[in-house]
């Protein structure tokens, strides 16, 4: 696996890449054009080493609002290089433009590998409430969704490890209870629920899943989380669950003090992901 021989951040940069760009930020860089509308990116990028394992960050805002900005987590200091993306939102577009964004936003970064000195073979997702969703979607559902459209058909939207943080699974369960109004969810119609539920492609060869979630969670209940993890482990594949007491949909102490606190929650999903994308 190119970069991995030596460990992580040990290994000579690609020859394609500018080693300038180390430690440095590359914004609103364009990677799809989905019916002439651009969709844009941000890279962060470590000070040292490479090819670097790449974790996409996929923000949330209840598929209808939100941006990349501020959301790469400060990542890229302990070696990963960070994608923070947009997605076409709601209400101008509709489900599944959204899933099609994320996996269009995998497949070019691994066309572009070289240039970014990224490892096309250590890729993760990590995604927060509707992010959390599409990062759940993105890993299980593979080509057979119909998902995998416009450029850089020729490169692999998998990826080798998620982080799922305050997402919904079951999304037919929770509009069944509560509706669609409120939360963004008019961004699917009533047909799509079970297709965009990440519980209906739980499969054996999924990658391993960091699902932590919030036990006072009033936007996306814990239930949820639970579901999924449920689901996966049903069909075979490996999920690692982290509730968190008194905790709201941002880890916000709700009640008490939010436990485990967020530091450590960080470095158990920065372990999680150095372990899978060694």
């Amino acid at each position: 696996m190119p970069g991995a021989v030596l460990g992580m951040g040990a290994a000579l940069p690609a020859a394609d890449f500018d080693v300038h760009r180390r430690g440095g930020v590359e914004r609103d860089l364009v990677y799809a054009r989905p019916g002439g509308v651009p969709v844009a990116m941000d890279l962060h990028f470590p000070k040292t080493g490479g090819p670097w394992p790449c974790v996409v960050m996929i923000h949330g805002g209840g598929w209808s609002e939100g941006d990349k900005a501020g959301f790469d987590l400060g990542m890229a200091r302990h070696g990963f290089l960070v994608a923070t993306i947009n997605y076409r939102l709601a209400p101008s577009f509709r489900f599944p433009a959204m899933i099609e964004d994320v996996k269009g936003a995998i497949r070019f970064l691994r066309a572009h590998a070289a240039e970014y000195n990224l490892d096309p073979g250590r890729m993760a997702l990590l995604g927060h409430s509707a992010g959390g969703h599409l990062a759940a979607l993105a890993a299980l559902a593979g080509k057979e969704a119909g998902w995998d459209v416009g450029g850089n058909l020729d490169h692999s939207s998998e990826v080798q490890a998620v982080v799922e943080l305050s997402g919904p699974a079951d999304m037919k369960l929770r509009f069944a209870a509560d509706g669609p109004e409120g939360l963004g969810y008019t961004a699917f119609d009533p047909g799509q629920w079970e297709t965009a539920s990440p519980i209906t492609w739980a499969r054996a060869d999924a990658p391993p899943f960091l699902v932590i979630h919030g036990k006072a969670d009033g936007v996306v209940s814990i239930e949820q989380a639970r579901i999924l993890v449920e689901a996966l482990r049903r069909a075979g594949a490996t999920a690692d669950f982290v509730p968190v007491s008194h905790a709201g949909h941002g880890f916000e102490s709700i009640g008490g003090l939010a436990w485990p606190p967020i530091p450590f929650l960080f470095f158990k999903a920065l372990r999680f992901l150095k372990r899978n994308l060694r």
